[in-house]
């Protein structure tokens, strides 16, 4: 299964596992090796550069994925696809330009 972006999957990285929401755009994801996701932390802060998460969005529990922390995985660290944002993609978008003071 190929990931999308705006799906959360869990993710096995090198010294961690957790889950983690897509974040490169799917024209590119069939053709790179390693995709950028944001790792979903248990802790919520309520600024502009996180996606609050939970169990409409496949979780199970309140949690956040924030863009500060965006990095680079392997698709073939994605193990689970756990659930997506859906209507909510387009808070990608808004992540992205608070991050970059857009």
């Amino acid at each position: 299964m190929t990931p999308a972006q705006g799906e959360i999957w869990w993710a096995e990285f090198e010294d961690l596992s957790r889950p983690v929401l897509v974040v490169t755009r799917n024209a590119a994801i069939p053709v790179l090796g390693s995709i950028v996701v944001a790792p979903v932390s248990s802790t919520v802060r309520g600024i502009p550069t996180e996606i609050p998460l939970g169990s409409a969005e496949g979780l199970p529990r309140s949690c956040a994925a924030p863009f500060d922390n965006l990095r680079p995985v392997r698709k073939s660290w994605l193990t689970r696809r756990m659930g997506a944002l859906g209507h909510r993609s387009y808070e990608i978008c808004k992540c992205l330009a608070a991050i970059s003071d857009c």
